[in-house]
C-alpha cells in the first residue's frame, strides 16, 4: 500500500501553522519546517486552531511532523510556501537542493512576484501560485486564530492540487485565472498599510469613513497602474473591482450592512503588516505599496498616495517604536504639501 502523500509547509509561520495543523487534523501527511523556537512551543503544547465562526481544533505534536532541518523537503510530495516575500530566494534555493524534481511547489504568499521567482528558480518543478485570503493571529502557545473569512485558490495545473489540499475547515480551489485572483487580492492587500498606520483593529479602521476614503483613493490609484499595465484584476467577492471603492466611500451605517455579507471580520483582527510593526518585524511594504510606486515609473503614472503611504511604514519600521498610530488628517495634509 502506497503511503499518502507529503506535504511540507515550508516556513511555517501563522498561515503555515495553522493551514498545515488543519492538513493534519484532516488526515493528510504534514512536515512544518520552522524555526527552534516554533518548533518547541508545538511540541510542547500542540497547536489550538481557532476561528472567528467558533471554530476550535486541537492537533497534537503526535500527528504531524515538526522540522529544523530543510532534509524534510527530500520526502516531500507537495510543498507549501508560506515564508515572507524576502525570504522566497532563500527557500528555492533550499528546495532545489533537496527536494525531488516535479514536486508541487504552491506559494502560499502575499505579493505577486513570489510565485514568478519560484518558478524562474524552480524550472525542474510543478510551481503554482496560490491565494489566501484571511489572516492568522498567533495567539502563543501553539495557539493560531483565523480572524477573517475566505477560501484557498491556487493556480490550475497538470494535477488536481484542491481536492488534496481541502479538510474540514479548510477548502481549497483551483482556478486557471490565478493571476487575476491574485491581482484582485493585491489591491485588497494595499489596506495592511492603512491599518497598521491607523493603530487600530481591523473592525475599528473600516468603521471609520476617513480611513475608507483613503483606502478607496489608494485603491483607484492602484488600479488605474494595473490597466496601464493590462492587468485585470478578478475579484473574489459579489462586487466587481471597480464598484470597492464607491462601496468604501458609503456613509458608514450602509457600507457596514453590505460589506456584513463579503466579509466577516474578527473583533480583534489586524492585518499581517501591523503585526509586524508591533513585533519590530520588517513589513512587505516593498511588495504592495513599493511595486505599486515602481509599476506607475515604469508607464510615468503619479501615485502619490501609494507613495506616501511606503514612506510612511518604511519610517515606522525603521522608528521601531510599534504602531505609529497615524491619522488619516495627517496622511492627507502631507499629501497636501507634496
Amino acid at each position: 500500500m502506497s503511503k499518502p502523500p507529503h506535504i511540507v509547509v515550508a516556513g511555517a509561520g501563522a498561515i503555515g501553522c495553522f493551514v498545515g495543523g488543519l492538513l493534519a487534523a484532516g488526515g493528510r501527511r504534514v512536515t512544518l519546517m520552522v524555526r527552534p523556537r516554533v518548533r518547541g512551543e508545538i511540541a510542547g503544547h500542540g497547536l489550538s486552531l481557532t476561528d472567528f465562526g467558533g471554530m476550535a481544533v486541537q492537533v497534537d505534536p503526535e500527528v504531524l511532523e515538526l522540522a529544523v532541518s530543510p532534509m524534510c523537503l527530500e520526502t516531500a510530495d507537495v510543498i507549501l510556501v508560506t515564508v515572507k516575500s524576502g525570504d522566497t530566494a532563500e527557500i528555492a534555493e533550499l528546495i532545489n537542493r533537496h527536494a525531488r524534481a516535479g514536486v508541487k511547489v504552491v506559494s502560499l504568499q502575499n505579493g505577486l512576484s513570489n510565485a514568478q521567482d519560484l518558478t524562474q528558480a524552480l524550472p525542474a518543478f510543478d510551481v503554482r501560485a496560490g491565494m489566501v485570503p484571511f489572516n492568522v493571529v498567533p495567539m502563543g502557545q501553539g495557539g493560531f486564530h483565523r480572524a477573517t473569512s475566505g477560501d484557498i485558490v491556487i493556480g490550475a495545473g497538470p494535477s488536481d492540487l484542491g481536492d488534496l489540499l481541502t479538510v474540514p475547515h479548510l477548502l481549497t480551489s483551483e482556478s486557471r485565472d490565478i493571476e487575476g485572483i491574485q491581482w484582485g487580492k493585491f489591491l485588497i492587500n494595499l489596506n495592511n498599510a492603512l491599518n497598521a498606520l491607523s493603530g487600530l483593529t481591523l473592525q475599528e479602521q473600516l468603521r471609520d469613513r476617513g480611513w475608507r476614503r483613503l483606502m478607496a483613493d489608494q485603491w483607484q490609484e492602484a488600479h488605474r497602474v494595473l490597466r496601464k499595465h493590462g492587468i485585470t484584476p478578478v475579484s473574489t467577492t459579489p462586487v466587481s473591482i471597480g464598484a470597492i471603492p464607491w462601496i468604501l466611500r458609503l456613509p458608514t451605517p450602509l457600507f457596514t450592512r453590505i460589506a456584513a455579507s463579503m466579509l466577516t471580520i474578527d473583533a480583534q483582527a489586524r492585518t499581517s503588516m501591523a503585526l509586524d510593526l508591533m513585533a519590530h518585524r520588517t513589513t512587505e511594504i516593498d511588495a504592495l505599496q513599493g511595486l505599486v510606486v515602481q509599476m506607475g515609473r515604469d508607464l510615468n503614472v503619479p501615485t502619490p498616495i501609494n507613495e506616501m503611504i511606503a514612506e510612511v511604514v518604511r519610517t515606522a519600521e525603521v522608528a521601531a517604536e510599534g504602531l505609529p498610530n497615524v491619522t488619516v488628517k495627517a496622511i492627507r495634509d502631507e499629501l497636501a504639501q507634496k
